[in-house]
């Protein structure tokens, strides 16, 4: 395997690692409440991508490998080229996108809840402490 084609394959191994995370990062965040602030900046970014049609890193890398190595580029991005008309028809990228915006939503609510309850716990904890001293 050439070298240029190895940075096409890791490309869109990362690009797929990135959208999982771009989806479901908020669920680690409820356990690990830190990752929220790495969740929050690569939802961000993937906003930016979809609606202010900013670059993308990983596309950008994933077409030069491509156009090096003879393979067509994607003309309309990743998630086009790879998950539109497979995992959904074209015709639902906008449910798909909902969907996507509600997981995300609905993983920062649970993050919220548990940052709620970790600290309702940990008051808890204090005041027994507090009592029993």
């Amino acid at each position: 395997m050439s070298f240029l084609l190895l940075v096409g394959h890791v490309a869109a191994a990362l690009h797929f690692a990135f959208l999982a995370f771009v989806v479901l990062g908020g669920f680690v965040a409820w356990r690990w409440p830190r990752w929220w602030w790495a969740h929050l900046a690569v939802a961000a970014y993937a906003l930016g991508i979809v609606f202010v049609d900013w670059p993308c890193v990983l596309t950008e890398m994933e077409n030069w490998s491509r156009e090096r190595t003879g393979r067509p580029v994607m003309e309309r991005g990743f998630i086009d080229f790879y998950l539109t008309g497979s995992l959904y028809p074209r015709e639902h990228l906008l449910t798909s996108r909902l969907v996507m915006a509600g997981v995300v939503a609905l993983s920062w609510a649970g993050a919220g809840w548990s940052l709620v309850r970790r600290r309702a716990g940990s008051a808890d904890g204090a005041a027994a402490v507090s009592r029993a001293g």
